[in-house]
């Protein structure tokens, strides 16, 4: 949202740069989303009861690997099991999920009342004072809830200096080990109500970029077109995650360039937009040129389109997730672009799941040899680029089925009917 912000605020600076009539109708179109209405009003928040499921298969996970408890510190896994919803910062607020009972949310005293209004299902909430060391309050939760021997699992992301004033902290009682695995195993399959909220979220995207597709026009900048998507992003009923657009020679740019790019005749235009719905995120992008193709600029875009068809066709269960990678990157080659991971071709993985985070286990790059199950979520994205001429990215998310992938949206028909 402060991007977002940040854009607007640069709006004015730009129609006064541009100095022209199609600045002042750029800046005219991002004010004015038209008559886009809401398309979330009827989305349903996970509930109380699946979260109550999260965390006793969580605790069936642990049990059986004769773990005492996940600690887990502020993010989305936090978010996944108790509903609080919270930044980093230096004051720690964390949960200890035990093998059996409730869990433990460790959080500042003066933050206890937020914390209380977010949290979902039974659970203790213990504070600690600005002059009290939390990471003792959560050595001392394992000890007096008699929480059963056994070494403390941390989830992934949780920062150096927590793990390692937990592990001062504990002197010696208890071994840490990583919980990277216990999570992965409840969060990668997801759940009728995970996907119906990733369905809306994949809507939503789809339909702002339709709107953004219709309405760019020569003279805008690239802070314009990303403007124009969080507007729309947000009267269809959702917030932005993230609306890149790249112009020109910063399309070959995956994660794009500082240098600000125009739109002219002749443009490619590669949006890569997100955003997310009661937490579940989006991921599509879509790649068009403002005016009449090259002949290049085709051949490029029909040769993605064709990886993201690979793609989905090789996506069996079973089959290592890091199968699907391959199978793009040998069509690729085969046609002449770089081997491997090099330029001119497809320089980053095919792929990468996605829940509530825009990216999370597993990946679809060749070295990853999860079997591929029901449930799962994943972009598809194998584009191509060329350094100082363009890129092309065309990315859909998709679900695994017993019966095959499933796609959230439907794939670009062409280059002159990308969205």
């Amino acid at each position: 949202m402060t991007d977002m912000l940040t854009r607007r605020a640069m709006l004015g600076a730009t129609a006064a740069l541009l100095g022209t009539q199609e600045a002042l109708a750029a800046r005219k179109a991002i004010s004015h989303p038209g008559d886009l209405k809401s398309l979330t009003s009827g989305a349903q928040p996970i509930s109380a009861t699946e979260r109550a499921a999260r965390i006793a298969r969580l605790q069936e996970l642990l049990q059986q690997q004769k773990l005492a408890a996940l600690l887990v510190e502020s993010g989305s896994t936090l978010d996944y099991f108790t509903n609080v919803k919270w930044w980093l910062s230096e004051r720690v607020t964390a949960a200890v999920i035990p093998a059996t009972g409730k869990p433990v949310v460790v959080t500042p005293f003066f933050e206890a009342p937020s914390i209380r209004e977010m949290l979902q299902g039974p659970a203790e909430i213990r504070t600690w004072q600005e002059d009290e060391n939390p990471f003792e309050l959560i050595a001392a939760t394992l000890d007096d809830r008699a929480i059963p021997a056994g070494p403390l699992a941390v989830e992934p992301n949780t920062r150096f200096f927590v793990f390692d004033a937990v592990t001062r902290a504990l002197t010696g009682r208890r071994s840490l080990v990583s919980g990277g695995e216990l999570v992965r195993a409840c969060r990668m399959h997801k759940s009728p109500a995970e996907l119906a909220l990733l369905q809306l979220a994949n809507d939503v995207t789809l339909a702002a970029l339709r709107y953004v597709h219709g309405r760019i026009q020569s003279g805008m900048h690239t802070n314009d077109v990303s403007d124009l998507m969080d507007h729309a992003t947000v009267a269809l009923g959702a917030t932005p995650e993230f609306s890149m657009a790249l112009l020109n020679e910063a399309s070959a740019f995956p994660h794009g360039s500082k240098v600000t790019q125009t739109v002219r005749d002749g443009s490619v235009i590669l949006m890569d937009c997100g955003c997310n719905v009661h937490g579940y995120q989006s991921d599509i992008s879509r790649t068009w040129v403002f005016g009449e193709p090259t002949a290049r600029q085709r051949e490029v875009w029909n040769r993605v389109k064709r990886g993201q068809q690979i793609a989905l066709e090789t996506a069996r269960i079973g089959i290592p997730v890091g199968d699907i990678d391959k199978a793009v990157r040998a069509y690729y080659e085969d046609r002449g672009w770089a081997k491997h991971y090099a330029l001119p071709g497809l320089s980053h993985r095919t792929g990468h799941g996605i829940g509530l985070d825009g990216h999370e286990p597993p990946y679809l790059v060749r070295n990853d040899t999860t079997p591929l199950q029901p449930g799962m979520c994943f972009s598809d994205e194998p584009g191509i680029y060329i350094p100082g001429e363009f890129g092309v990215r065309l990315e859909d998310c998709w679900y695994m089925t017993g019966q095959g992938p499933k796609l959230f949206t439907p794939l670009a028909k062409s280059l002159d009917d990308p969205i």
